[in-house]
């Protein structure tokens, strides 16, 4: 059987094991069923998630020219440090900059290969900590806007990793960490303007994911070089798809280019937790 559309960062749900979507124009498929069972994927064209047109994606899903337009790509997205809204000043659309940037944040510290801090909208808890494949994250601060909370992680990457080593996270060479231990530690060096906002009392959340094998050595599938590519899926962590023989598909990395998804028929063996 086989489906077609364009590729976008995968709908999740936390459960006892994360359930994942994958979302085409007509259809959506429930990738869990699917572990255990054979898959190909084919490329088939581009489509920039912004404007629709088939042309090579640059970044983030979308074309050169609507990457360096549209304010969903601009670069208080990545560093939530250079947010102006809340002084009234517009970057690309000062609209779409006040509804997302003047609404609560989550600083948080999260374990997908390392401890890491990190920064997402309330609203995006814990679908975050999913996508970057934690499987333990704790909020740390809640503020009331993106700027505060982008101040407070510039400060505490001083003292913390921001970053995940994904080949790390893929083969889930990851310890456990004590996260309130980490918060505990890491009070001292919250800036003064966003102290009152520090959360004492969170517990962790755990995350599982539907993973039968997790890959010993990663080799990246990338569809620019490997444009068809079939194996077994093997389970999903963070937006990776995890296949036979040690290969790993980033499916976020691929936001926007259009694929034809085959799955073989067969009995889907049930993902451990």
């Amino acid at each position: 059987m086989d489906y077609q559309g364009v590729l976008m960062k995968m709908p999740v749900e936390l459960d006892d094991t994360i359930q994942y979507f994958l979302n085409f124009e007509d259809d959506v498929l429930h990738m869990n069923q699917l572990i255990g069972r054979e898959i190909s994927i084919t490329f088939v064209h581009y489509q920039c998630l912004n404007c629709g047109k088939d042309k090579k994606i640059f970044r983030q899903g979308y074309c050169y020219d609507c990457f360096y337009e549209i304010p969903q790509a601009a670069d208080w997205v990545m560093r939530p440090e250079l947010s102006k809204a809340h002084l009234g000043q517009e970057d690309r659309d000062l609209e779409y900059e006040k509804k997302v940037q003047l609404q609560p944040h989550i600083v948080y510290l999260a374990n997908s290969s390392n401890v890491k801090v990190g920064v997402t909208r309330k609203t995006q808890v814990p679908t975050r900590w999913i996508d970057q494949g934690a499987h333990e994250a704790m909020e740390i601060l809640e503020v009331p806007n993106r700027y505060l909370a982008g101040v407070a992680e510039v400060a505490l990457k001083e003292h913390v990793s921001d970053k995940t080593n994904w080949r790390t996270m893929l083969k889930n060479d990851v310890k456990d960490e004590d996260l309130a231990d980490w918060r505990d530690k890491l009070k001292e060096f919250i800036p003064e303007e966003t102290k009152e906002y520090f959360l004492e009392n969170n517990t962790e959340t755990q995350i599982n994911f539907p993973v039968n094998k997790y890959p010993e050595k990663i080799a990246s599938l990338n569809l620019e070089k490997t444009p068809a590519f079939e194996g077994t899926l093997e389970g999903i962590k963070g937006q990776y798809l995890l296949l036979s023989d040690n290969r790993v598909f980033n499916l976020r990395g691929h936001e926007g280019y259009v694929i034809r998804l085959g799955i073989k028929s067969g009995k889907t063996a049930a993902p451990e937790a």
